[in-house]
């Protein structure tokens, strides 16, 4: 597997991309440098989404055991380079040991589930008005995919579009997050190369969003657009594809909820809300943002919480016990210090954390807390966790469904029944009864609802997306056309 990620991939080649701009890539956590990489423009992006229609017209008609005969090969290529990517992830994602390992494992895991799409690509004989009349139902590949990938979970979150893209029998451009250019695009370009992928077919486009954002969106070649990242430029990205009537998956940000009603385990929902807050630094669109707790168990909950947070290691990923890592920029640091401060002004008290060294923000605890506040209103994107009472069953329902997102959510209750119609009751795509908001399985829907997004990944509603139907009939006797053609003999 080629690690020289000093060049971009396209038309089977790697090769310096044509623009005057240069992309330095650089460690969050200690500020070095990792690689410098000579960008692409408008022509090579041109090049690639050319150079996978090219490639896709082949793949399409492949074998169904060759195309899986190359995904089952992925899986040996990852397996062997585990080390490496994870090296990555830590390296240039500010992924703690931890997060590292279980992005590798997501990963895999999807590989794994679409392995079987290629036969999957199955149709339909449906019955006729018309008498004579055979009806044929095609499941076609959609084409050529744009897949532009995020920086928080990059290695995950863009092989879930990239797999099943290629398993489907599409072309795939991908651009990645200028943070991450490598763990969200370089590293996928070594990893199919190394398992006999047809050249031209997966093409990684590093950019800046300036130069190139638009264009991948706009180019007249992809069918479809997969964006995984905040909702303003999901919405961006919306306006852009509806005009040129593009399909798009869009995975956006969500204002998640964790709810605790007063007959919760206070001991579970504390470990819950630990792992859903400050996994990943809480960078992760799943992650909790607002915590809600019964004003009858308000203080029991936040003292254990304190206790057991207090106790999370922060600082240098690469240290396998470390908890809480960077941000993956100050640009985000600064940001979560403004919100903080306005939410004290509000009324919100820093119980534990509140300070930075570099790009880590200690694991920070505010109580107190009211739903108006920036604090509750922003998507925290951060290791801050903010505690707001409710008083009835009611009133939490409302204020969880108060913000235009839906993306996923967690109740703890003593009740499984009680638990399952609460969630009845909360306008997202994914929620879950006695767990945290941090949950993806390759077999399982994921997608969020309202401004969190449209469209699901994984499983066989990820194949729904990345395919088309075609209708073929067949008129085995002569049709009759009743008057229209009788009044021309």
């Amino acid at each position: 597997m080629n690690t020289d990620f000093s060049r971009i991939y396209f038309d089977g080649q790697w090769q310096n991309g044509s623009s005057e701009n240069q992309m330095k890539n650089t460690n969050p956590f200690t500020g070095e440098e990792l690689v410098t990489i000579q960008a692409a423009n408008k022509d090579d992006l041109d090049k690639a989404y050319k150079a996978a229609a090219k490639a896709q017209g082949a793949w399409k008609e492949e074998l169904p055991q060759n195309k899986r005969a190359v995904l089952e090969k992925v899986v040996e290529v990852m397996q062997e380079n585990k080390d490496t990517i994870t090296e990555w992830l830590v390296k240039e994602a500010g992924s703690t040991v931890i997060k590292a390992e279980t992005e590798f494992g997501a990963a895999l895991n999807v590989v794994k589930e679409v392995s079987t799409f290629p036969f999957k690509m199955e149709g339909k004989i449906l019955p006729s008005q018309t008498p004579g009349k055979e009806n044929r139902i095609y499941r076609n590949p959609i084409g050529v995919i744009g897949v532009i990938s995020p920086w928080n979970f990059p290695f995950h979150l863009a092989m879930r579009s990239i797999a099943p893209a290629i398993a489907s029998g599409n072309g795939v451009v991908i651009k990645p997050a200028t943070d991450t250019p490598v763990t969200g695009g370089l590293i996928f370009a070594s990893i199919f190369e190394a398992a006999g992928l047809p050249k031209g077919l997966l093409n990684v486009i590093v950019g800046r969003g300036s130069e190139i954002g638009d264009d991948i969106v706009k180019h007249p070649i992809p069918r479809l657009i997969s964006f995984t990242g905040s909702t303003p430029v999901g919405k961006h990205i919306g306006e852009l594809a509806g005009g040129s009537l593009k399909k798009t998956a869009l995975e956006l940000g969500g204002n998640n909820a964790f709810v605790v009603l007063d007959d919760a385990n206070i001991d579970r929902a504390v470990d819950s809300a630990l792992f859903g807050k400050f996994y990943h630094q809480g960078q992760i669109c799943m992650a909790i943002n607002r915590i809600f707790v019964h004003r009858d168990r308000y203080d029991e909950f936040v003292e254990l919480f304190i206790k057991r947070a207090e106790k999370l290691k922060y600082g240098n990923p690469a240290e396998p016990d470390t908890h809480v890592g960077p941000l993956i920029n100050s640009g985000q640091v600064d940001r979560l210090m403004d919100d903080i401060e306005a939410s004290i002004a509000q009324g919100a008290e820093i119980r534990l954390g509140g300070k930075r060294d570099g790009n880590v923000l200690q694991p920070t605890v505010l109580v107190n807390g009211t739903n108006d506040m920036p604090i509750a209103t922003n998507e925290i994107f951060g290791p801050v966790a903010v505690v707001i009472p409710f008083d009835s069953e009611e009133e939490a329902i409302e204020q969880v469904n108060a913000f235009p997102f839906g993306l996923s959510g967690a109740v703890h209750t003593g009740n499984i029944e009680r638990g399952t119609n609460f969630a009845h009751q909360i306008f997202t795509g994914m929620i879950h009864v006695n767990d945290q908001s941090v949950n993806d399985e390759a077999h399982v829907p994921f997608g969020g609802e309202k401004e969190s997004g449209l469209g699901r990944f994984n499983g066989d509603w990820v194949l729904e997306e990345f395919t088309t139907m075609k209708w073929i009939s067949i008129q085995h006797t002569p049709r009759d056309y009743g008057p229209f053609i009788e009044r021309l003999k």
